[in-house]
């Protein structure tokens, strides 16, 4: 048996925008001005997306590809200082199986010299064919499904297809001239169709679909233009990639996701490593990167989505810089593209996708230059995916504000009416039209068709079919509901925990029995689009440590614009990471046993107060403030002194201990530090310990959206009053909460009980 390739797994701890094709060039930055004189080194890119595959080829459409090409455009340009007239697109129609192989050839082999940056990006369907070769145990070999490949109705032994094979990329990539090279493939190889409110990227493959004698004829002239036999071909593709770094979306066997977010679709995995390129604060290695992208693709996604990371055998490459370059932008939440007067477009490549809803109206940005000083400010008004609408707040300053000046948040706005968006399966049957009745006559709950926007969650009932595919996963942690009962999958159609009932319960009674649980639900997403880690100046820092393992920490967390974030940077010699970089299990997050001790430590670095408070979500969505603990003092229990570090639990101050415990999944930290007392927020707190009888320690949120309620109004501009009362006669469409980055700093720490 030939020996598997040495992978590095990663881990650990409607469309709003434009299409293009070849050579389209619709952004114009001025570069200069961006990011000063160019390097001496080319950067060249080829991006490739395909959406609509035709008819007759028996390939179902895709809706994210296109906007992945865009994605990377942007950042490749505005973060990473590509030339605009060196990035070739090809999409659709244009993305034949000869267009690529040309574009490849022409636009980057012929163009890239020694020392170059080359950059190849593909986001379609991936499939598999047989390989004689034999480089897997399962004799299959990795293709991409270009625009014009076909799959026959009636597949049968010996079916060609006009797919490009690994073993192609593979030559293409030995045939580059430089070594910096970076290859990103959102696609998958696994089974295809739909799943959940998700696309998955692949279509039918396997032993009977063989390549076509176009791609093996082609194969033969790049091994005779490159001298190499059929023998040293072999030995170098086992031993690893060609050249520079292979980002995958998911590992051969795994499922990769088309997501729709708020207004657009997209690959999961490339919009949140171009998001998190877009927040990068410093040079970082890939190998440091990745496992963060990894852990947010597997959330959003599916938990058998975990992207890989390949690099060249011997050449260090996973410790380069990403796309090898050591030219940087300042990180950004968004980018102008347009100015017309007083009204910009905005691309907001930057914001993080739980926080979109965040960024529409009443968001403001601070205009930067490339040292990351300010000169303007621009007020978002509309957003419709990724472009937003904004005006420039500071008319004086307009004539010096042009496309291409980065965009740093400063306040987000947090609409106070946000409603859980709840699709219903097609398991449901018959029963549909009573589940979207029931669910209407509930409060802040909006019913959604599936596979048309995005949802929050699906309502439907286990079936046969469903358990298989959850097996299929490799999911273990917790038994699978019974055959027939209703509960809450995630969009990917993963098991909410906690949220299935009895195999006999009514569509009507399982609704009822949920409906506390779509409270807590909707208060956890509002609370988790207040998370500011990216973007927040707030120094302050928090950490979780095992109690028993002379405290071993397990994560930690600090604003990456803060002060003491660069500390961090300079102490370690790297980029500082919101959370653990060291990928250490196969699961997405730092797993701990039940009945682990653990204690939670936060530092004020600031030369000011601050008023903290502390929240743990688990698994099933139930919320516990842990701090404050001592509700027979008012807002003074929250309040941390500057320098101060505080201990959660303290042993000299609290008479409760931390440990894990069931139910078993991820469980999420959250920690809320602000400059001013949360007052009314405090005071909510107080009444529901009062109703328990409680004087200390946490307690758990009976009615978690009163709480998260509160806390928008109390942020709001709008409702806020001298005596620390709100204006409650202020109409719910007009209450925004405003999230100032100066003022308050919302940061999640996430690790897994099993």
């Amino acid at each position: 048996m030939p020996p598997i390739k040495r992978r590095l797994f990663l881990q650990g701890a409607g469309s709003a925008i434009a299409t293009v094709s070849v050579n389209s060039c619709n952004l114009k930055p001025r570069l200069d001005t961006l990011r000063g004189v160019q390097t001496s080194s080319r950067k060249l890119a080829l991006l490739v997306g395909i959406n609509d595959y035709p008819e007759t080829s028996q390939l179902s459409s895709l809706n994210g590809c296109i906007n992945d090409v865009e994605l990377q455009r942007h950042l490749l340009i505005y973060r990473f200082g590509f030339n605009p007239q060196d990035i070739l697109t090809l999409t659709n129609q244009n993305a034949t199986r000869q267009g690529i192989l040309d574009a490849f050839e022409i636009h980057l082999i012929q163009q890239a010299k020694p020392g170059d940056i080359v950059v190849f990006h593909y986001s379609g369907h991936g499939s598999q064919v047989a390989d004689p070769d034999k480089d897997y145990p399962d004799g299959l070999n990795s293709t991409l499904v270009p625009f014009d490949s076909q799959r026959p109705a009636n597949p049968n032994a010996g079916s060609i297809v006009q797919d490009i094979t690994g073993h192609t990329l593979f030559l293409l990539m030995t045939a580059l001239k430089t070594e910096n090279v970076t290859v990103v493939l959102d696609c998958c190889h696994s089974g295809g169709a739909k799943r959940g409110n998700l696309q998955i990227r692949a279509v039918r493959g396997g032993a009977e679909f063989q390549v076509s004698p176009e791609e093996r004829t082609y194969q033969q002239q790049w091994l005779s233009r490159l001298n190499l036999t059929p023998s040293e071909f072999i030995q170098r593709r086992r031993t690893g990639v060609a050249k520079g770094v292979v980002i995958t979306s998911t590992s051969r066997d795994q499922l990769a996701a088309d997501y729709p977010f708020g207004g657009f679709s997209a690959g999961a995995f490339t919009y949140l490593m171009t998001q998190y390129f877009w927040q990068q604060i410093g040079r970082e290695p890939i190998l440091n990167a990745l496992p963060n992208i990894a852990r947010n693709t597997s959330q959003i996604s599916f938990t058998m989505q975990t992207p890989e990371l390949e690099t060249k055998p011997g050449s260090a490459n996973e410790q380069k810089n990403i796309y090898f370059t050591d030219e940087l932008a300042t990180s950004a939440e968004a980018v102008i593209t347009k100015v017309e007067g007083q009204q910009v477009e905005l691309w907001l490549g930057g914001v993080d996708s739980k926080s979109l809803a965040a960024f529409e109206k009443n968001a403001i940005f601070a205009v930067v230059d490339t040292a990351g000083k300010f000169f303007g400010r621009v007020q978002l008004e509309s957003r419709q995916g990724l472009v937003g609408q904004g005006k420039l707040l500071d008319a004086s300053q307009s004539r010096v504000i042009q496309p291409g000046a980065l965009c740093l948040e400063q306040v987000r706005g947090i609409p106070s009416n946000f409603s859980l968006r709840i699709g219903l399966d097609p398991s449901l049957g018959k029963e549909t039209a009573q589940a979207k009745s029931t669910l209407e006559a509930f409060k802040r709950i909006e019913v959604l068709p599936l596979q048309q926007e995005e949802v929050h969650y699906i309502f439907g009932r286990m079936t046969d079919n469903y358990r298989q595919q959850l097996q299929q996963g490799g999911r273990k942690s917790s038994p699978f509901p019974p055959n027939g009962s209703l509960g809450l999958f995630s969009p990917g159609l993963e098991v909410i925990p906690g949220s299935f009932g009895a195999s006999f319960e009514t569509v009507r009674d399982a609704l009822l029995r949920l409906q506390a649980k779509f409270k807590s639900l909707l208060a956890v997403r509002i609370l988790k689009m207040m998370l500011n880690t990216d973007s927040s100046k707030l120094n302050v820092m928090a950490s979780l440590s095992r109690a028993d393992a002379g405290n071993q920490l397990i994560a930690q967390v600090v604003p990456t614009r803060s002060a003491g974030a660069q500390l961090i940077a300079s102490a370690r010699g790297s980029t500082p990471s919101k959370r653990v970089k060291k990928a250490t299990h196969k699961s997405s997050f730092s797993q701990l046993p039940l009945s682990t001790p653990v204690q939670l430590q936060i530092i004020n670095n600031e030369p000011r107060v601050l008023y903290v408070s502390v929240l743990v979500i688990d698994p099933t969505g139930e919320m516990t403030i842990i701090f404050p603990s001592q509700w027979t003092a008012a807002f003074e229990a929250a309040r941390v002194e500057a320098g101060q570090t505080l201990l959660i639990p303290d042993p000299n101050r609290d008479e409760f201990n931390l440990q894990t415990q069931e139910p078993l999944g991820v469980t999420e930290v959250l920690i809320v530090a602000s400059v001013t007392p949360l007052r009314n927020v405090l005071k909510v707190l107080h009444a529901i310990a009062n109703r328990s009888y409680q004087q200390s320690g946490p307690v758990a949120l009976s009615t978690p959206i009163e709480v998260i309620d509160h806390l928008l109004w109390e942020l709001t501009d709008n409702g806020d009053r001298s005596d620390g009362s709100f204006n409650t006669n202020l109409p719910v469409a007009q209450r925004v909460g405003r999230v100032d980055i100066s003022q308050l700093a919302a940061m999640s720490i996430t690790f897994e009980v099993v």
